[in-house]
């Protein structure tokens, strides 16, 4: 059984200016801004998050299948799912669209400015959760709000268990919406500034979120992340860092993770060690799809962290 995974697929051009923005910028003249960079250092990665979700949990030796809507531009994207083996089957392509990417220019202080264009991800309503996938799970992760309550919707229909984790998608619903995507999922999964803006737009509390799942899963960067499940709190400790290179798609990687335990049917604590372990591999490569590992890396780092074995196969 494979899980199925909604979510944006996108390509990410990142830029680093060696400056700082604060030194170009002007305060007093920010009404009339007219500013440009020189970018020596110019790199393009596959990203979006259902792209990284699938690339880390083929990297944990599961089959994902990504429901996502990409443009005419998606060629190279394609070939590096290709090369993993990646099923490509429910990703459909809009040829009067670009793929979905983000435009990101960081300066040496690790300021940000960013351009997002949608593209074909605004039309993913146009497509559907098939019958008959076979999927175990299922996940809504960031994408066209449409095509978010869409497929959520159709999860339910088809009775497939889904995690819910509106990321950055998060403000283009209203309270009711949420509330909806909550009594439809099984597991919800947050960051911490999240689930603070999901309380507020729901007003519910964290306990009476978790009441309506199986999970709630809140993630804390460093300190870990808490697992709300059966009326107790599971704390689960970060696993430890080399360094931190990059900590865009660490998210997505620690989903990847939360899945892999649910399609194997592992314990919470067991399922969330996995995925913080997955946040940590990710955040110590730059780009959210360069890292990789073997199943006994995977395993001496997990035993290492934990202090405990991991009696199950990882890996491709």
């Amino acid at each position: 059984m494979s899980a199925i995974i909604s979510g944006s697929v996108a390509f990410d051009t990142i830029m680093v200016f060696p400056d700082r923005f604060r030194n170009h910028i002007l305060p007093e003249q920010v009404h009339i801004l007219n500013v440009s960079f020189m970018v020596p250092k110019l790199r393009r990665e596959f990203g979006g998050c259902a792209g990284n979700i699938g690339y880390n949990l083929k990297m944990l030796g599961e089959e994902p299948k990504i429901l996502s809507t990409v443009g005419a531009d998606i060629g190279t994207y394609t070939d590096w799912m290709k090369s993993y083996g990646i099923d490509q089957s429910y990703i459909h392509t809009l040829n009067e669209h670009y793929t979905a990417q983000a435009y990101i220019t960081t300066d040496i202080d690790d300021n940000q400015i960013t351009a997002f264009h949608p593209g074909a991800m605004g039309e993913a309503n146009r497509v559907d959760v098939p019958a008959n996938i076979g999927a175990k799970v299922g996940v809504v992760a960031p994408n066209g709000p449409e095509g978010m309550v869409k497929h959520a919707r159709q999860f339910v229909e088809a009775g497939i268990p889904f995690i819910f984790d509106p990321g950055q998608a998060m403000p283009a619903f209203d309270g009711d919406q949420l509330r909806e995507f909550i009594d439809g999922a099984t597991w919800v999964a947050v960051n911490d500034y999240e689930s603070q803006l999901l309380m507020e737009r729901t007003n519910l509390k964290l306990e009476e979120i978790a009441e309506k799942v199986q999970a709630l899963i809140v993630t804390r960067g460093a300190e870990g992340s808490h697992i709300y499940t059966g009326g107790k709190v599971i704390h689960v400790p970060a696993a430890p860092i080399s360094q931190v290179a990059d900590p865009t798609g660490c998210g997505d990687a620690f989903r990847a993770g939360l899945l892999f335990g649910l399609l194997r049917d592992l314990d919470w604590e067991t399922t969330g060690r996995i995925a913080s372990l997955m946040g940590a591999i990710k955040v110590e490569q730059s780009g959210t799809q360069n890292h990789s590992f073997t199943s006994e890396q995977f395993k001496e780092r997990y035993s290492k962290a934990f202090g405990s074995s991991l009696e199950i196969e990882i890996g491709r």
